[in-house]
């Protein structure tokens, strides 16, 4: 028996119809290919996986992220942490895959076990890719020495997994995906097949469902983002441990653990559809003050990340552009000369940012900050 969907009232359905508002507005923007759409991809993936590794304590920026994507040296991250980003960057790249796997997709053990594989191999005595072999607690984030949770013994996790991946396959099928995708999330948490690594594969999961069931592509429907953020991950561990109980009681009541991820896909498809109309805005103004100084339409590539605030490095915009390195050079060269561009740090840690003399109107389409509507509240 696994923890069973609680059943929708009418601010549940409420709240799911805006999502899919938001989601479809969102389809239709995506629809036809923009040149900007390869860095906001790349960007929304890195603050995902940001995300969901800093709830377990793994830090680093999107910007040191972004270079791990790209097979480049993170500035600022420790080796440890790159280590952890670099693992779950593989299985974040297998799910963007198996999002357009085709009709004989299928979940099984196998699928969870390589996913969890690709996330955690570089932990070798953790036993990555295979189930626990003894007992696994959750510990309090106030005293490691408290068991908040207590999965269930290693000798069920046959019977468990087989029936979550059945359930996967072939169960509620008329539920709806946000619903389905949350419900794979808490399951797996609640199983704890691994020694170590459940939280990130619970909502590597939860991405997997999404993208598998058509709500657009992996980087724009993951809500990891939004769980990395301090105030929503300590609710993140509160409403588990409510709903979850402290050990494995399926029979529980579920709703609070759906509204808390009803919520995070409205806020996430929120923050998403501000960063998509941002990047819009920004790329337009641009691309006309580009032309404006005659410059090559391709240093867009490198002005565009430093008005959004994030750092530009060499080897990103040679790859984003195209270029050979000497062409890369020149041109971040010409865009420090006219102050466009202001650079930072030396050698191979010599990254730029917006310089001063980078137009107004560009730097005011960065839109102002505003505050995410609460759907539970507002509705």
């Amino acid at each position: 028996m696994l923890y069973g969907l609680p059943d929708l009232d009418d601010r549940d359905r409420h709240v799911l119809a805006e999502i899919d508002g938001m989601r479809a507005r969102l389809r239709l923007q995506l629809r036809t290919p923009r040149r900007w759409e390869g860095q906001l991809r790349r960007d929304l993936t890195a603050r995902a996986i940001a995300g969901s590794n800093a709830i377990e304590g793994y830090v680093a920026s999107a910007a040191d992220v972004e270079d791990i994507l790209l097979g480049q040296a993170p500035i600022e991250a420790s080796g440890t942490v790159t280590a952890e980003i670099e693992g779950y960057r593989q299985s974040m790249t297998y799910i963007q895959r198996l999002a357009d796997a085709g009709p004989d997709f299928a979940y099984g053990k196998g699928l969870l076990n390589a996913l969890h594989f690709m996330m955690q191999g570089h932990h070798p005595l953790k036993r990555p890719g295979w189930w626990r072999s003894g007992p696994v607690h959750v510990t309090s984030p106030d005293d490691p020495t408290i068991a908040a949770y207590t999965a269930p013994d290693a000798e069920r996790l046959p019977e468990l997994t087989g029936e979550l991946v059945d359930w996967l396959n072939e169960g509620d099928p008329d539920a709806p995906v946000l619903v389905r995708a949350a419900m794979a999330h808490l399951n797996l948490v609640a199983i704890h097949p691994w020694a170590d690594g459940n939280g990130r594969m619970s909502r590597a999961l939860q991405t997997l469902v999404l993208a598998r069931e058509g709500i657009v592509a992996p980087e724009f429907s993951s809500i990891e983002e939004w769980l990395g953020r301090a105030r929503n991950t300590y609710r993140y561990y509160d409403v588990l441990a409510e709903v979850g109980g402290p050990v494995w009681t399926p029979g529980r009541d579920t709703r609070p653990w759906l509204r808390f991820c009803l919520r995070a896909h409205h806020q996430q498809a929120q923050a998403v559809e501000r960063q998509v109309e941002t990047t819009r805005t920004v790329w337009s103004v641009l691309e006309e003050a580009v032309e404006r100084q005659g410059w090559a339409d391709r240093t867009l590539y490198a002005l565009y990340p430093a008005v959004m605030g994030n750092r530009v490095r060499r080897a990103t915009y040679q790859a984003d552009a195209g270029l050979s390195t000497q062409q890369a050079l020149r041109d971040l060269r010409e865009l420090v000369r006219a102050d466009w561009l202001a650079p930072r740090g030396e050698a191979q840690g010599r990254y730029y940012v917006v310089g001063a003399g980078v137009p107004e109107d560009a730097v005011r389409g960065v839109l102002e900050p505003r505050a995410l509507r609460e759907p539970y509240t507002e509705t």
